[in-house]
């Protein structure tokens, strides 16, 4: 018995003298005494919350061993509690240090002033105080290993060395692989988890694509794509600069309410089919169909994946795109539609128009409404769901949810086998894409690359508005006509997030607007730039009409140039 009043007494004795052990005692044993509150945020150069981020606690300079580990939550905040001896506050000194990997250890940052919040009838007080800490980024093994794993998969899909899915699926299991297992023996090696690359997928922009792709699939089965470009037929009256102008406008306005990809795979066999009968070229009208449909898309948020991506992100609303887009991409088209039939008037000129009745009559009875009840359904649900894309930001619904019941009530109306659908109509290879390509970018963020590069925009730009809106869609025009816009948008969100809250006077949105015409206009340019274009170039060359990398450049390269300078000027005169 003696031994243990002995040992506690110099227990209590060591207490006094040696605060921090106390402290220590105090944290682990959960005693009587001061209790210490601090809160704040660990954040990056930029300002943005680092997650998961490991903070210690010292006192007097010995470390605190807490019951449960201290990390930050998903903004950078943390909420700490920590129970010292009485009357050891506020003289001693508190220190934090933060610890992440691919970050340089904030080393020991103390404490700022702690305030005395209350105090109990036994004495014991409760402290406040608040730390915040700034962490910078270090060029770890993760780095690279991100870096590198970006680059394999954008030179895999830009010079299809595989297919773009693949490339995708490859590099983020390699991400997570490579976490698990090397990550695991030395953090410097663990670019994300499993549930970092979960989070990183957006299922706002999977669903929409999914329930828009079911919607299309039904209102296929009606024949009104193939109705409108017999009426385009009729109205031009046999005049093929006029069947022209018109086709192209057709693409581009139901690209605005469809997938652009979608509008192409409906429209080409019906081009295909008129251009066989006047004796033209047919890459004379589907070139500058897919050159319209990108037009056309690129001004709602549902007509270019690269935008539902930017609205998904930013939570932008389809009035927001209508608001800002509607105009420009219409004098856009307006200029496209003139550019075309000027490049191809020697084709046209070939064409050979006999008798205008006779083909009329046949192509009103080749391509006439084949299920008008189910237009007239179809027809309604989808100016319901347009509908709600119009009022969601009012709602604070998401766009996907719009697209969702609308594409779930059509499946009812309809009695349209939901299995069809599910096989024949789901581009299932793009939504693993979509998917994959989330979790490869987002651990080029978690690694660090993405701020460099958002570092570099925002040097080169000094700061400016202008220098960088017009940085941002010259450089989205150029990389997206040589390598897909959709991977390119992926890995511009963050950057364009980030600049948009640290550029005076970008606050508007109007960075967003320029990513967004950039990356859709951009990917004009040539044949690989959008999804459109290898959808066209694919299904000519497998009816007989070949068309060369150098051939589709030729013919797409400058138009998309000039609607790049409209939309500068727009942007810099008009969103300013």
């Amino acid at each position: 018995m003696r031994k243990w009043v002995s040992l506690l007494t110099l227990l209590t004795l060591l207490a006094l003298l040696c605060p921090t052990a106390g402290a220590a005692a105090a944290a682990n044993a959960g005693g009587a005494g001061d209790i210490l509150v601090i809160t704040g945020k660990v954040a990056n150069a930029q300002g943005k919350g680092v997650k998961d981020a490991g903070l210690e606690i010292a006192v007097n300079g010995q470390k605190l061993h807490l019951d449960d580990e201290l990390v930050t939550l998903k903004d950078g905040k943390y909420h700490a509690e920590v129970k010292l001896p009485a009357g050891a506050l506020p003289a001693a000194k508190v220190t934090l240090e933060v610890k992440k990997p691919s970050y340089h250890d904030s080393g020991q940052v103390t404490l700022g002033q702690v305030f005395k919040d209350r105090e109990d009838d036994k004495g014991n007080a409760q402290y406040l105080a608040q730390q915040n800490v700034t962490i910078k980024r270090s060029i770890s093994p993760a780095f690279w290993i991100a870096t590198l794993v970006l680059l394999a998969v954008y030179v895999l899909i830009a010079f299809e060395l595989m297919h773009r899915t693949l490339a995708a699926v490859l590099g983020g299991s390699l991400l997570l692989t490579i976490s698990y297992t090397a990550g695991t023996f030395n953090p410097a090696f663990f670019v994300m988890s499993f549930e970092d690359a979960m989070k990183a997928i957006d299922m706002n922009v999977i669903f929409l694509l999914m329930a828009m792709m079911i919607i299309v699939g039904v209102m296929k089965k009606t024949g009104v794509f193939q109705w409108l470009a017999y009426k385009a037929f009729q109205l031009a009256k046999g005049n093929v600069y006029v069947l022209a102008a018109f086709m192209m406008f057709i693409t581009a306005f139901v690209s605005a309410f469809l997938d652009n990809v979608t509008t192409m795979l409906l429209i080409i066999p019906v081009t295909m089919e008129i251009c066989g009968t006047l004796k033209i070229n047919p890459i004379a009208l589907l070139l500058p169909e897919a050159f319209a449909s990108n037009v056309g898309g690129t001004a709602t948020l549902i007509g270019d994946p690269p935008n539902i991506m930017i609205g998904s992100y930013a939570k932008l609303t389809f009035v927001d795109f209508v608001s800002h887009l509607s105009i420009i991409c219409f004098l856009c088209l307006i200029v496209t539609i003139i550019w075309y039939v000027w490049w191809y008037k020697k084709d046209y000129q070939k064409a050979e128009v006999k008798d205008v009745p006779r083909m009329t009559e046949y192509l009103r009875e080749a391509y006439k409404i084949t299920n008008a009840k189910l237009l007239a359904i179809g027809g309604t649900i989808l100016a319901i769901t347009i509908f709600l894309f119009i009022v969601h930001g009012a709602l604070h619904m998401e766009p996907s949810v719009a697209a969702l019941i609308g594409a779930a009530v059509l499946l009812v109306l309809s009695k349209v086998d939901i299995v069809e659908m599910l096989e024949k109509e789901i581009e299932w290879p793009t939504l693993i894409f979509f998917m994959f390509l989330f979790v490869v970018v987002s651990g080029a963020e978690e690694a660090g690359l993405i701020q460099i590069i958002a570092d570099w925009v925002k040097d080169m730009s000094q700061g400016s508005k202008v220098v960088a809106i017009i940085l941002i869609l010259w450089v989205s025009a150029i990389a997206s006509a040589f390598i897909d816009n959709i991977p390119f948008t992926a890995t511009m969100l963050p950057i364009v997030a980030y600049l948009t809250e640290v550029i005076p006077g970008a606050q508007t949105g109007v960075l967003w607007w320029a990513l967004s015409l950039g990356a859709c206009l951009g990917g004009n340019g040539t044949m690989i730039g959008a999804s459109a274009n290898v959808v066209t170039s694919g299904m000519a060359e497998k009816a007989g009409y070949p068309i060369s990398f150098m051939a589709y450049m030729k013919a797409a390269w400058w138009p998309m140039i000039i609607t790049i300078f409209m939309c500068m000027g727009w942007l810099l005169l008009v969103e300013k």
